[in-house]
């Protein structure tokens, strides 16, 4: 996932893998009845973890500049349609999902990454030696249709890495069936993962794949017939301002093939991915206002953003960052662990405007979304943290979940954009509730297998086939790798 979103950043790393050429996937989808949906889980922000704000703060940056290979300004160089509940950890850090993978299936959870296109689990107590908690980890022995590809996986995450190897398998995620290849972690330089999370599942384009493997969604969108339409969509929920939430809440809901129509009202402003942007889903950011001041913006693809589910803030060029704080009384810039972000005020409201494209609807992030940390009684760090993508083929803003949180947003393969609406009334009512944490479960479902002549659909009726995928909130997963990547840099 390519990291962005405030200060919280999934699986960074992922996005700056180094890239293996291997063959893609071969897609056997397996359709689960329209409409199903996937819960997410959210994981907070941190200090209940005894991890300071400023560490978090710290972390957060930094992993995201590591998941795209990014330095800083001061010189420190991710036909039929299924639904997954997410969960969101640690008050909006990270949201995640669950997927059953080989045969009888094993579930995992895993963060849903629209910054990176690898799927990668932990296969080896190596892998989670310093993790906090117990992770499950991915069996291969136990698995009658796993495959070992015979080639190593690398990730590199600027001073650290994660190694292991590829193979592929049965993987199940909402009502759908692919034989997927994926990395098999067995070694990391830090803790790369927090309980429950065993790894992360990329939902970018297959161009940006470490492994060079076609992404479970793509298999699907590109074979016919298998998706009712080439899209997934996501809704993930708010409880950072939520002072009763526990770490794991209810994050939303991600749809793979349809739209939910319960979760937004109104059209949906798609706005196509502009021609030459590389495998991420990049928007051009053509208007940013902050308490009604306008911004000046850059244009073309100096302008181009990744909309990142696996960052948790905001991602901007330092000279952007500091025009957007110029508008926010009695701000001033951090330093020590908080460089790289703005201080100010907690009991300022902070009101910002973003517009894609050539749309002229403008989308709004809420004052709770931008206060990103407090970091001390009445001193927060707000959610747009300064990143700078010279010399690295990362766009040079990255919107995550401080802005996601906002809107209901639609990434849609044919043709290639990304569009968004606003969120209904039942969805919003998910925020700061009492609605429980989705759990993995895995069920029957329907195969669909590719042929030389079309797609021929075939009921699968077997206990490894999973239907309702739970996800937990990205900007949950984003939290958990925060910490193992500062330590890795």
């Amino acid at each position: 996932m390519l990291s962005s979103s405030s200060a919280y950043a999934l699986p960074v790393g992922l996005l700056s893998l180094l890239t293996l050429g291997l063959s893609g996937t071969d897609a056997r989808a397996t359709p689960a009845p329209l409409g199903q949906t996937i819960s997410l889980s959210r994981r907070t922000p941190t200090r209940r973890d005894g991890v300071s704000a400023e560490e978090w703060l710290q972390q957060n940056r930094l992993a995201t500049h590591a998941k795209y290979g990014l330095g800083t300004s001061g010189g420190q160089r991710k036909r039929a349609s299924g639904m997954n509940a997410l969960t969101d950890l640690q008050y909006d850090s990270t949201y995640f999902g669950s997927i059953a993978v080989g045969t009888p299936p094993t579930s995992f959870n895993v963060i849903l990454d629209t910054g990176s296109s690898d799927l990668w689990l932990a296969s080896d107590e190596s892998a989670t030696s310093r993790a906090s908690g117990d992770i499950p980890l991915f069996d291969s022995t136990s698995s009658s249709t796993f495959k070992d590809l015979g080639q190593s996986f690398g990730i590199t995450y600027g001073s650290g890495a994660a190694q292991g190897t590829l193979g592929s398998d049965s993987v199940q995620f909402a009502g759908f069936e692919v034989n997927q290849t994926f990395g098999l972690v067995n070694q990391t330089s830090a803790s790369l993962l927090t309980s429950p999370i065993s790894g992360l599942m990329g939902l970018g384009f297959q161009t940006i794949a470490a492994s060079g493997a076609t992404p479970f969604w793509q298999s699907l969108a590109e074979t016919s017939g298998a998706l009712d339409e080439s899209l997934f969509a996501f809704h993930i929920t708010r409880f950072t301002n939520d002072t009763s939430a526990n770490l794991q809440e209810a994050g939303g809901t991600f749809t793979l093939g349809a739209t939910n129509s319960s979760l937004f009202t109104g059209n949906i402003d798609y706005q196509d991915i502009p021609d030459g942007a590389p495998g991420y889903w990049i928007q051009e950011l053509t208007g940013l206002k902050v308490n009604g001041q306008s911004i000046t913006l850059p244009s073309g693809s100096n302008a181009w953003a990744a909309i990142d589910t696996g960052t948790t803030g905001v991602g901007l060029p330092s000279s952007i960052q500091q025009e957007v704080f110029a508008a926010i009384p009695n701000s001033q810039a951090g330093s020590g662990t908080t460089e790289g972000y703005y201080l100010y005020p907690c009991s300022t409201e902070v009101t910002v405007e973003v517009t894609w494209g050539s749309s002229s609807t403008s989308w709004s992030i809420s004052s709770a979304d931008f206060a990103f940390q407090q970091v001390s009684d009445n001193t927060c760090a707000g959610a747009f943290f300064e990143i700078s993508s010279e010399g690295s083929s990362a766009p040079p803003f990255i919107f995550g979940d401080t802005f996601l949180k906002n809107v209901y947003s639609v990434y849609r393969s044919s043709p290639a954009s990304v569009g968004f609406a606003s969120l209904s009334s039942a969805a919003l009512a998910v925020n700061g509730g009492n609605d429980p944490v989705p759990s993995a479960t895995i069920g029957s479902v329907a195969s669909v297998t590719p042929t030389s002549t079309g797609t021929t659909k075939s009921p699968v009726s077997s206990s490894s086939a999973g239907r309702a995928i739970h996800v937990t909130s990205a900007a949950a997963l984003f939290s958990v790798f925060i910490g193992a990547f500062a330590a890795l840099l």
